[in-house]
């Protein structure tokens, strides 16, 4: 690997979104399922770094939405691994809503997500552990907002 190239974080995923008028219901907050949506495609790409292949979403587990996501705010996610089994993963997503000139952010929705890592037949196989000294826990980890 060169100077210049760095790997990616093998058990955790970030993004950032803007909320449009296309992502919102009628009280002008985004939909539910969208934000649900983003929180899946962040869970599964921590997945994906964390099981080196394949994976599938087997559950989302306690959702919780705690405030309101607008129209013009940006939605910055964080996924992590933070418990594994033999061939699962659970990933917690925090997603914060940021208003964007002010930069404020706030924990807007937290839920978590158990994937399932796949062979080349579309079976079960094991996932790694987790490395030595993660420290990765089921609650918000304020420090590293994306």
């Amino acid at each position: 690997m060169s100077e210049t190239e760095t790997k990616a974080p093998r058990s955790r995923a970030r993004m950032l979104e803007l909320v449009f008028p296309k992502d919102t219901n009628y009280h002008g907050t985004a939909f539910g399922g969208w934000v649900l949506s983003l929180m899946d495609k962040a869970a599964s790409i921590a997945a994906v770094r964390h099981a080196g292949g394949n994976v599938v979403t087997a559950r989302m587990d306690g959702v919780d939405f705690h405030v309101p996501i607008r129209v013009g705010d940006a939605v910055a996610l964080d996924a992590r691994v933070v418990r594994v089994g033999r061939t699962s993963m659970t990933i917690r997503v925090d997603v914060y809503r940021e208003h964007m000139a002010s930069g404020e952010q706030e924990l807007a929705t937290t839920g978590l997500f158990v994937f399932v890592a796949l062979d080349d037949q579309g079976r079960p196989r094991p996932v790694p552990a987790m490395a030595p000294g993660d420290t990765a826990s089921a609650q918000p980890d304020y420090e590293a907002r994306p």
